[in-house]
């Protein structure tokens, strides 16, 4: 069966003026064949040989080959350029003359023009190929990678309560935690980020951090340069509230206890009033 969407390889059967048409080897009813335009034909094609082509719908929904393989076919995943926004949705460069419709529905934020951001490819209820940024469902679980690798990613999509969903290496499923998500983050952007477990049905959590010394280092080191920026004092402790903690430094009040622990071990900062301040300040 030709199916739309995909690459298959098909027997050249019959040329005429419009072009070959190709078929199922071992189906004989015309019907069932579909055209390859001629602008498209070699000199070298004939009856009878295979050709690998990509099946999709010309301008009166009739199904037709191309030897042009686009960027996406069903069931993968691949960096779309936003080619034009109009009020029906966009259309997105796929490779193939006849640009791509993206619905709005299938629109998970505003887009940029000219921007690139990762889609799939699925038929609608109307039987025709379209654009998704919804693409979880595309993604897998059975990466390579374990605990502790760094990798990375795209983002697809930003959950505020949850945080960033990731496609790794553009086909596998991961998620930096909210807490992991310092600065501004926008979908369609490249992260790196380090495995900090693999669930159990094989995604990924990742975290933006070094582990071990090599992070409390990093985090003291912050710390630091923003009491130097605050006159070398802040009036927040190993006894304040984690949201403050938070949203002074977005670090966790753990990862301020280890850090300000390093700094004062080091004779850096000291404990003043109720708060730190540099050492001799």
């Amino acid at each position: 069966m030709i199916e739309l969407g995909e690459v298959q390889e098909l027997l050249l059967k019959r040329i005429k003026s419009s072009g070959a048409f190709l078929g199922i080897e071992g189906v004989e009813d015309p019907e069932e064949d579909v055209l390859l335009p001629g602008k498209e034909l070699e000199e070298s094609d004939k009856p009878g040989d295979k050709i690998k082509v990509f099946i999709y719908k010309d301008h009166s929904s009739r199904l037709i080959a191309t030897k042009t393989i686009p960027y996406v076919t069903l069931g993968t995943i691949a960096h779309l350029e936003v080619k034009e926004i109009t009020k029906i949705g966009a259309f997105v460069n796929w490779g193939l003359e006849k640009d791509l419709f993206l619905p709005f529905k299938e629109q998970t934020v505003k887009l940029d023009r000219g921007r690139k951001y990762l889609m799939a490819l699925y038929i609608d209820r109307s039987e025709r190929l379209c654009a998704t940024m919804k693409i979880r469902d595309y993604l897998r679980q059975d990466s390579p990678y374990k605990e502790n690798d760094w990798i990375t990613g795209t983002i697809y999509n930003i959950v505020e309560d949850i945080g960033a969903f990731i496609a790794v290496d553009d086909q596998y499923e991961a998620l930096l935690p909210k807490e992991e998500c310092k600065g501004v983050l926008s979908i369609g952007e490249s992260v790196s980020a380090r495995v900090s477990s693999v669930k159990e049905d094989g995604r990924l959590n990742l975290s933006i951090k070094e582990r071990g010394f090599m992070e409390i280092d990093t985090d003291a080191t912050m710390i630091y340069e923003i009491l130097t920026e605050n006159d070398g004092f802040m009036p927040v402790n190993d006894k304040s509230d984690p949201d403050e903690i938070r949203n002074l430094f977005s670090i966790s009040k753990a990862s301020f206890k280890r850090a300000v622990g390093r700094l004062l071990k080091n004779g850096k900062i000291e404990f003043y009033k109720n708060g730190i301040r540099i050492k001799g300040e």
